[in-house]
């Protein structure tokens, strides 16, 4: 499996922090580019950040990788970090570096399982793509989050 609920590394911080809302980023980059979290890591402290803007990265195959710590408040999406968990998926533009959704069937499900972990949880009431937020003029993360979360919650609802 590659994700398992000890993979959440929880503060007593975390415990006092109030999270309302998972927002879903991509990393915009082409298929071709297998990256994880230490390039984006690199790619956030070359822009100045002190670490990784995102609290989780899935990669191509589907392995979830640590961020920055959910203890610390992330870096991703302004004005909506101090309530939030960041996760992004490597992908999100073709090889024109267009937008598009490129996540493999393997990211997919790794994002279902990460998300439903999460609202399990910490209570989640919203699940959210960077671009859903307002003031964004982005395609990040190059699909419909919002519909795509409400059919996992269909799915979630026969279990």
């Amino acid at each position: 499996m590659v994700f398992q609920t000890t993979d959440i590394k929880v503060s007593k911080y975390m415990q006092k922090r109030h999270i309302n809302s998972i927002i879903i980023h991509c990393s915009a980059s082409p298929p071709s580019l297998d990256i994880g979290a230490s390039t984006i890591r690199e790619w956030h402290l070359k822009r100045g950040f002190d670490d990784i803007g995102y609290h989780f990265v899935i990669r191509l195959n589907g392995k979830i990788e640590q961020g920055r710590p959910l203890s610390r408040i992330g870096a991703h999406a302004s004005g909506f970090n101090k309530h939030s968990i960041g996760i992004c998926y490597v992908g999100g533009v073709n090889d024109k570096n267009e937008c598009e959704d490129t996540r493999t069937d393997s990211q997919k499900f790794a994002m279902f399982l990460l998300c439903s972990r999460l609202v399990e949880q910490y209570n989640i009431q919203n699940v959210v793509g960077h671009r859903d937020l307002p003031r964004v003029n982005k395609c990040c993360p190059s699909f419909d989050v919002v519909s795509w979360w409400g059919k996992c919650l269909e799915i979630l609802d026969h279990f």
